[in-house]
């Protein structure tokens, strides 16, 4: 009666968290992996888009120009989602592939998310700070 009550209790956790390696790491695919990271991403993306909007120098003549430099400036307030995002990368996606991540796709496509997240989250948080 044991051994198939824990038969049971296997098969149904194999079922609810997917297939599990010798090592006892959980095997998914690669959306169930991105969708594990995005919450990390947009946490970070949504750190440095903050901290770029209360900069003073975003406020400037001409801030699109200084994006850039408000984005590496912004990398000391918001080094713990972005660690966050990187070390969820290594578990999900292997070793190295944060850093990776982080140094490619996320960095190049940074600017153009954050220009076009700071209009929209600067119109609507305005009143409600």
């Amino acid at each position: 009666m044991i051994l198939a009550s824990l038969a049971a209790a296997t098969l149904v956790a194999t079922i609810a968290i997917g297939p599990i390696e010798p090592d006892g790491t959980v095997i998914m695919s690669a959306q169930q992996k991105n969708a594990a990271v995005q919450p990390l991403v947009r946490s970070a993306t949504e750190c440095i888009a903050r901290t770029v909007l209360v900069d003073p120098r975003f406020h400037g003549p001409e801030p699109i120009e200084n994006l850039g430099e408000l984005i590496v400036a912004s990398m000391p307030s918001c080094v713990t989602p972005v660690r966050a995002m990187i070390d969820a990368y290594d578990r999900y996606f292997g070793d190295g592939t944060g850093e990776s991540f982080f140094m490619g796709p996320y960095l190049d496509a940074l600017p153009g998310v954050v220009n076009k997240w700071l209009p929209t989250k600067a119109s609507g948080n305005s009143t409600a700070e």
